[in-house]
């Protein structure tokens, strides 16, 4: 029996998301956040995280150095943190654990663990039932959402970071690996918002200048009473359309809500944009879902 039926095929193409249940067992999920645990403990923390403010010189150079270190980072893992995790000697204020926002974006590539749950059968017969031809996988996040210090996610469309020509081809892949619930910040959609394009992208800037990324367009106001909350039990995961407009409240909970996400693109007929920020690369070109 498919993993996904033609009724959830169905909410998918029609609320731009769908909540399925059972993608992971317990076990691979606490496999999956052990792995993190090992990786985290081994890290070594990048220099311009660490970088004291002294001077407004000194405050531009850690700017650059973190866009610098984010627009590289495609075929890498790399480390993300949260605000106020360091003191002003760039030593750790919370335990090593709690400090990080992501983990990204090339886990699928270089982590087996991730890679064997990216590819699995169940992912691949959820291509299959959407009717992807020529899937790739485009970027990988272990997402840590800290008890009481993970952020809120304002609403956006993920497509207005991974364009497409045409659009409707990206698609994210949100695997819980604890239960996320409305008090540690799950997920909420304004259902049918896929329909509506996207009013903004951010592009790469051309080469030599600064910062290295930019918004074009406008940024959307939304009606908070459109949005509709989608908690989702521990192995579950949630299809996510590329334009369905989507938030998280901050973690207020004592509770983490780890994630492991990950983006696909139908390739086929489809043009990935060269202004976007993620690019494939000779070391790591987008490789293909179906194996």
């Amino acid at each position: 029996m498919d993993f996904m039926t033609d009724q959830d095929v169905q909410r998918y193409q029609e609320d731009g998301y769908v909540v399925l249940d059972g993608l992971l067992t317990s076990q691979e999920c606490d496999e999956l956040r052990q792995r993190m645990a090992e990786i985290v403990e081994r890290m070594d923390v990048p220099e311009h995280c660490r970088t004291t403010f002294s001077t407004y010189h000194d405050e531009q150079l850690k700017i650059q150095g973190n866009a610098d270190y984010f627009i590289t980072s495609g075929d890498k893992i790399r480390f993300f943190f949260e605000k106020g995790v360091f003191d002003d000697k760039g030593e750790f204020i919370v335990p090593k654990q709690r400090s990080l926002n992501k983990v990204g974006h090339a886990l699928h590539a270089y982590e087996p663990l991730y890679e064997k749950v990216t590819h699995s059968p169940k992912v691949q017969g959820i291509a299959k039932k959407l009717g992807l031809v020529s899937p790739v996988i485009i970027q990988s996040m272990f997402i840590f959402k800290q008890p009481g210090i993970g952020g809120e996610v304002t609403p956006h469309q993920d497509a207005t970071f991974l364009y497409t020509e045409p659009l409707g081809r990206v698609m994210g892949v949100w695997i819980a690996l604890e239960d996320a619930t409305i008090n540690n910040g799950c997920l909420w959609f304004i259902p049918g918002s896929h329909n509506s394009g996207i009013t903004r992208r951010m592009v790469r800037t051309p080469k030599g200048t600064f910062p290295l990324t930019d918004f074009i367009g406008r940024e959307q106001t939304y009606d908070d009473e459109k949005f509709v909350a989608a908690p989702v039990k521990k192995g579950g995961v949630i299809l996510i359309h590329g334009q369905v407009v989507h938030r998280s409240a901050e973690n207020t909970s004592e509770e983490s809500r780890h994630v492991y996400t990950f983006h696909i693109m139908e390739a086929q007929q489809t043009r990935w944009s060269p202004d976007n920020w993620l690019q494939p690369t000779e070391d790591l070109p987008f490789p293909p879902l179906y194996t």
